[in-house]
This record gives structure tokens, sequence and C-alpha cells, in this order.
């Protein structure tokens, strides 16, 4: 069974940076497109970054130019590296994986944005 887990989150000053991981249990990045979606409370999950089976990537307009998602498959993981974060990025983060079979989910990670 597939398994991803993020890490990463936490809290951090507006301005400031994290960089989110997501380490899957095995090889289940390599060919498949890979995401990182975020989740407030009573909103539903929000596509923030991904990488398309052809490598095209795409970002929300709201983290544009901030935030860069990256993946490297000899390791398994996927990352996203946030910077100039603002309150409004406060959110729990997940990582995601689209096979053409199956669709998985981390756990989640929270971020939180605050002074």
């Amino acid at each position: 069974q597939v398994q991803l887990v993020e890490s990463g989150g936490g809290l951090v000053q507006p301005g400031g940076s994290l960089r989110l991981s997501c380490a899957a249990s095995g090889s289940i990045f390599v060919g498949n497109a890979v995401a990182w979606y975020r989740q407030t409370p009573g909103n539903q999950r929000a596509l923030v970054a991904s990488i398309s089976r052809r490598g095209y990537i795409n970002y929300a307009d709201a983290v544009q130019g901030r935030f860069a998602i990256s993946r490297d498959n000899a390791k398994n993981a996927v990352y996203l590296q946030m910077d100039n974060l603002k309150p409004e990025d406060t959110a729990v983060y997940y990582c995601n994986v689209a096979s053409l079979t199956a669709t998985y989910w981390g756990q989640g990670t929270q971020v939180t944005v605050s002074s």
C-alpha cells in the first residue's frame, strides 16, 4: 500500500520561508502527476502547485512567484519551497499523487504564518 508522509510544516512569521517534503513508501512518483493542496477549516482542499505526468508545472495564482514545487524521483520525494509567506497561506498542506488508476494523499502538515 502506498504511503505518503509530509513533513516540514510549522509556525513561521510573515515573510519567512518553509520547505515541505513528501516522502513515498515506493516509487509512486515516477511517471505520475504530483501535487500539493491546502485546506483551511470549513473549506475544500485547493490546489497549490502540481507537476503533470509530462513535467508541466502549474501554480495557483495566490502562490505564483512565491512557491516552487519540485520532485526527486531517485529519493521518492516531492518538495514545496514556500517563500515570502503570508498569513493567508496558513493551512494544512497535503501531498497528492495521481496515477492512471488511483489517487493517494498524505496525512497533511500544518503551516501557520503569524507574527
